[in-house]
């Protein structure tokens, strides 16, 4: 477990304007928080939205950056360059001390987040008129399960690239936390809750108790009863209906001359945000061309080799995100590849996608019931299940934990902001 991080600096009044800001640097969408009286929290990034999706565009033709919607704009018409997506799943991962190459020339990983951190906080400044020095960084629950050292890491690293694009001094929160500071605002009698943090790249919980009367105490750290989390979320949701669904349009699966399976790791790859941009190297072009001398589906090899050529894979990611998307509510979603293939159209289907999430769903499901377990209470003493984070809108999963808590109540978040609005409370009552 991570250290805990207390609640805030007991009773104690925020200020009418806050000098420091709430950061939640999010593995799918960013958003920024700062606390001002009788303003809403979270400062528009984009176009008039408080959420930036943590994208970046890296445009030969114009020699410039793009970031967030714009980012995916300029992708999705054609531009030559590089996109990258899913961000903050380097943190903690092996990736993260290596590079990429951008324009022929090396990019490390490390440099690519403070790029974005850099952006974000700059848009945060000019909406707010002001320079901010003092933060409040969201974090998960386990930026890396079972390996404290490496979780340690995470958090470190993300601290030092604040410090570098200039926030002097920064802090850590829970993000589930975050999410119950919001929610504990708008309540008018005392709650268990449970927190369902369901975000793009972690599972997290917290099981606190919340009340009108507390909510301007200093030292809240009894109230936590407890917390967990599993480092799945929606891109891995998105990663796993890729491979049942996507993927054997491209050969996954088939056989080989002698009988083998074609490698697994190129469809994980192309199906894996972070890591999609590995298909595009020298040596996986190469190493493709041996296996394809000893392929038996030819006309699927080739259809991959197009994408890679096109270098379209991050377009059928965004594809089957959408996909996913239309699959909560439809029985169909039609995946339209003719930008592949004349006349090639995929329909994906909801039982299948549901099938295919269950053992991920079913892992959340374990963690959300580990944590009432860590906190020693049954099923019927807990007042309210909290719903934030973009994929805990997955009903499969709302029904699973639904059914772990058969006697609370739900409650819908800001699925997108519920943590920035949460971090601009915490960073007014740490840093005035």
């Amino acid at each position: 477990m991570p250290p805990f991080f207390p609640l805030g600096p007991t009773f104690m009044t925020l200020p009418t304007t806050a000098l420091a800001c709430g950061i939640d640097f999010g593995t799918s969408n960013s958003t920024v928080g700062w606390h001002q009286a009788g303003h809403e929290p979270l400062v528009p990034l984009e176009n008039g939205e408080t959420t930036l999706p943590s994208v970046v565009f890296f445009d030969y033709e114009e020699d410039r950056i793009h970031y967030g919607r714009a980012a995916l704009d300029t992708y999705m018409q054609g531009d030559e360059g590089r996109l990258m997506r899913s961000l903050k799943s380097l943190l903690g991962s092996s990736l993260l001390d290596g590079q990429t190459e951008v324009q022929g020339r090396a990019l490390p990983f490390r440099q690519l987040l403070t790029v974005f951190i850099a952006e974000l906080k700059r848009r945060a400044e000019a909406h707010a008129g002001r320079p901010f020095e003092h933060a409040v960084l969201g974090r998960p629950v386990f930026f890396v399960d079972d390996n404290p050292r490496a979780d340690q890491l995470a958090q470190d690293t993300l601290a030092e690239i604040a410090r570098q694009v200039g926030l002097r001094e920064v802090s850590f929160q829970f993000e589930p936390i975050a999410a119950a500071m919001d929610y504990e605002s708008s309540i008018t009698r005392e709650e268990r809750v449970l927190v369902v943090d369901i975000g793009g790249g972690t599972s997290d919980f917290t099981l606190i108790r919340l009340s009108p009367e507390r909510r301007g105490l200093d030292e809240r750290q009894s109230d936590v009863l407890a917390t967990g989390g599993v480092h799945i979320g929606g891109t891995d949701f998105d990663r796993a209906l890729s491979l049942s669904q996507a993927m054997p349009l491209f050969g996954y699966r088939t056989q080989l001359r002698n009988g083998a399976e074609m490698p697994s790791s190129y469809y994980f790859n192309l199906a894996t945000w972070h890591t999609i941009n590995q298909l595009y190297t020298r040596k996986t072009w190469m190493d493709l061309q041996d296996v394809y001398r000893d392929a038996v589906a030819l006309p699927l090899l080739d259809r991959l080799f197009n994408l890679i050529n096109q270098r379209a894979g991050h377009r059928l990611a965004m594809q089957v995100e959408q996909a996913k998307i239309d699959l909560c509510a439809a029985d169909e979603a039609l995946l339209d590849l003719t930008h592949l293939e004349p006349d090639l159209l995929a329909r994906f289907s909801q039982a299948q996608m549901e099938l295919s999430l269950t053992p991920l769903i079913d892992q959340i499901g374990r963690t959300a019931h580990g944590v009432l377990q860590d906190a020693g209470l049954n099923d019927d003493q807990i007042d309210t299940l909290y719903f934030t984070g973009g994929a805990s809108a997955i009903p499969w999963l709302r029904r699973r934990i639904a059914e772990l808590f058969p006697t609370a109540r739900h409650v819908e978040g800001n699925r997108f902001g519920s943590i920035g609005c949460g971090l601009a409370l915490e960073a007014a009552r740490r840093y005035g």
